[in-house]
């Protein structure tokens, strides 16, 4: 097993990411040197979970390009391991490593649907749009022992209060007699992210993701229950994916989803060299090629963090990606008006014991 700080190129099963490099706030690293004596690191990197009692759990932010304000996190770190992950880097601001250790040393938090629901009762609070799987997915691989997710949904249904879900897990199908719930009221819009159709690739860079024809069940089965779904073609990666934009988008719509999304892929601060390293080990035909787009999308860098253009790129590729997400949305009627969903329904339910009004 790597150690924490171990920069290593050490290729573990059902890992994406092959080094474990300290994240950027770590004045020390560890550098293993192969005197000949050792054998090299092989096998299997097991998953490391432990727990966190957070104050809050509701993060704001203020980004002009995401259309949400507030969201929540069951977990730190993610299971699932997509090596092209931009929540990689924080983390570093826990003293571990973005590479190895985000994707084995987690972080679950068990009160976080008590401390929700003591959020959701001050006075002064005004229901929007809680985003969830934003971030790191609510339904990897460890919400099958911790159940996060259900409780925070339970709650979210008891306050009638609306929720954006975005995930790659299958276990949300756990979860559909809560979101039907949800549902009825138009309280809830699940996004399910289809990055490619091709399953070699995919276990490649999304390791412990369900495969993508799985991914086209869970659309499906949620939207048979009557749940709305959206399909994120995301990210979309420069010459290894983009090309499967219609097909992915296609085969959701056949699936059932209603609308489409797409993101261009995003390598902020320790992601980039991460995939750097990826792409050159498994694709060394195309490294070449896949990097130089991508640099040309950033204007020369591997990344640009410029709100507008951040999750787009700019240039004349990027502008042909634009309107072929366009046409392919009219064509498939992914492209229908949206209806927002309702924030008037929130409502603060009675404790246990309280005193019910008459009136």
């Amino acid at each position: 097993m790597t150690e924490l700080g171990d920069s290593r190129n050490i290729t573990a099963k059902g890992r994406a990411a092959v080094s474990n490099a300290v994240g950027r706030f770590e004045p020390y690293a560890r550098v293993a040197v192969d005197d000949g004596w050792d054998a090299p690191d092989v096998g299997v990197l097991r998953t490391q979970v432990a727990e966190e009692v957070p104050r809050s759990v509701i993060s704001r932010n203020t980004s002009p390009d995401v259309p949400f304000d507030r969201s929540v996190n069951p977990y730190r770190g993610c299971e699932h391991g997509c090596i092209y992950c931009f929540a990689r880097p924080g983390h570093a601001w826990l003293g571990m490593s973005p590479g190895q250790d985000f994707e084995s040393r987690l972080i679950a938090r068990p009160t976080a649907p008590k401390v929700l629901e003591a959020e959701l009762r001050k006075k002064g609070y005004r229901a929007d749009v809680l985003a969830i799987g934003t971030y790191t997915d609510p339904y990897q691989p460890i919400e099958k022992t911790y159940g996060i997710m259900r409780e925070i949904l339970e709650v979210l249904r008891d306050f009638h209060h609306p929720v954006s879900i975005v995930t790659k897990g299958s276990l949300i199908e756990r979860d559909i007699d809560i979101l039907r719930d949800l549902a009825a009221d138009n309280l809830v819009r699940v996004g399910v992210s289809v990055t490619t159709l091709d399953p070699k690739i995919s276990r490649l860079m999304e390791p412990r993701v369900p495969s993508p024809k799985r991914r086209l069940q869970v659309i499906e089965r949620l939207a048979q229950a009557g749940i709305p779904v959206t399909v994120s073609a995301s990210p979309l990666i420069p010459a290894l994916t983009d090309h499967e934009l219609e097909a992915i988008l296609t085969s959701a719509a056949d699936a059932g989803a209603t609308a489409a999304t797409s993101i261009m892929l995003r390598l902020p601060s320790e992601v980039a060299p991460l995939f750097e390293e990826w792409v050159n080990i498994h694709f060394p035909d195309r490294a070449k090629r896949i990097l130089g787009r991508i640099r040309e999308l950033h204007g020369g860098a591997l990344y640009e963090a410029k709100f507008g253009t951040r999750m787009t790129g700019q240039g004349i590729w990027a502008q042909q990606m634009k309107q072929r997400l366009t046409i392919a949305r009219t064509r498939l009627g992914l492209d229908g008006l949206r209806v927002p969903l309702r924030r008037d329904l929130f409502k603060v339910p009675p404790r246990k014991g309280d005193q019910l009004c008459l009136f």
